[in-house]
């Protein structure tokens, strides 16, 4: 499969019979959603749709995640965020709290273990000699899911923690924000910056 480098995208334009040989679209059958999608799936997909549509080119991030909760009927919404967005957190838990959501946030170094617990040597640390807290994803979504939310929002945890948290999560995830230390968590600018400052991306695995 190889998408990211098509230049027809035959299925967006509903052109099938014109669409690359290797297209993954003509190996599915017409009434794949049917039989992918189950009545849950059905009705996330519908109210992502309907978020897309009503908020399209006007609605923040901030403004589609809480029109797909209401619509979707997720009350107790569970935020898993780094402490080094501890700031933005407090502030989108207002902004929840204010359009009548219950949250439950957790932050990345819940229990307060110290990095040697997964192996991390002292040499390895950011800063080596003492404590520094691991940060515990699969806590976060154990937490929350002992606080029985409806629905997961990550905002800020690195790249891995990410992982495991939606791995472990027990209820649907979005993503408000991602980590991205240096530049101010907007990945993309690497990407739009690739064939100028950021031409190293190419040669980045030795």
């Amino acid at each position: 499969m190889k998408c990211s480098l098509c230049g027809k995208h035959s299925c967006h334009k509903n052109d099938l019979d014109n669409a690359p040989t290797d297209c993954p679209s003509l190996s599915m059958s017409k009434d794949y959603v049917t039989h992918a999608y189950n009545a849950e799936d059905l009705r996330i997909a519908k109210n992502a749709a309907l978020v897309e549509s009503i908020g399209y080119g006007k609605n923040t991030r901030v403004e589609e995640i809480m029109d797909f909760a209401q619509k979707c009927g997720y009350q107790k919404l569970g935020l898993a965020f780094c402490m080094g967005l501890h700031q933005e957190a407090k502030v989108f838990t207002k902004i929840l709290q204010s359009n009548s959501f219950q949250v439950e946030s957790i932050i990345c170094k819940n229990g307060g273990f110290d990095k040697n617990a997964i192996g991390i040597a002292e040499p390895e640390k950011i800063c080596r000699g003492g404590f520094e807290a691991m940060c515990n994803p699969v806590g976060q979504a154990a937490h929350l899911q002992q606080a029985g939310t409806d629905f997961n929002i990550i905002l800020g945890l690195c790249v891995g923690h990410d992982t495991l948290f939606m791995k472990y999560s027990h209820a649907p995830v979005t993503v408000l924000a991602v980590k991205d230390r240096v530049l101010a968590h907007n990945p993309l600018a690497a990407i739009y910056q690739a064939d100028a400052y950021y031409k190293r991306l190419y040669t980045f695995i030795k």
